[in-house]
């Protein structure tokens, strides 16, 4: 069982960056795949990056360019930098991790994005 801690989040003005983490419980260095997911209210669920098998990056078409995802095995964290932040970026940020045929989802983390 691995649990995920997100954190990180906040309010920002437009233009401007935040760094989200998630911190997992167990070691992470044989995941399948790790990503970020993004849900703004009454929206569903949407993907936003991935690091998959082999260490390729993902994104989606909305973050590319400014958003990296990156992670730390050493410390059994993933990362979410965010930067050029625009309104439309606002939401509840999840990570979630593929491990040993299970999926793990976070709590969640509020990113606002608002002048």
């Amino acid at each position: 069982q691995v649990q995920l801690v997100e954190s990180g989040g906040g309010l920002v003005q437009p233009g401007g960056s935040l760094r989200l983490s998630c911190a997992a419980s167990g070691s992470i260095f044989s995941s399948h795949s790790m990503g970020w997911y993004r849900q703004a209210p009454g929206e569903q669920r949407d993907f936003v990056a991935a690091i998959v098998t082999g260490g390729t990056t993902i994104y989606a078409d909305s973050v590319k360019g400014r958003f990296t995802i990156s992670n730390d095995n050493a410390k059994n964290t993933l990362y979410l930098q965010m930067n050029s932040l625009k309104p439309e970026d606002t939401a509840v940020y999840y990570c979630r991790i593929i491990l040993g045929g299970f999926v793990y989802w976070g709590q969640g983390t509020q990113v606002t994005v608002s002048s």
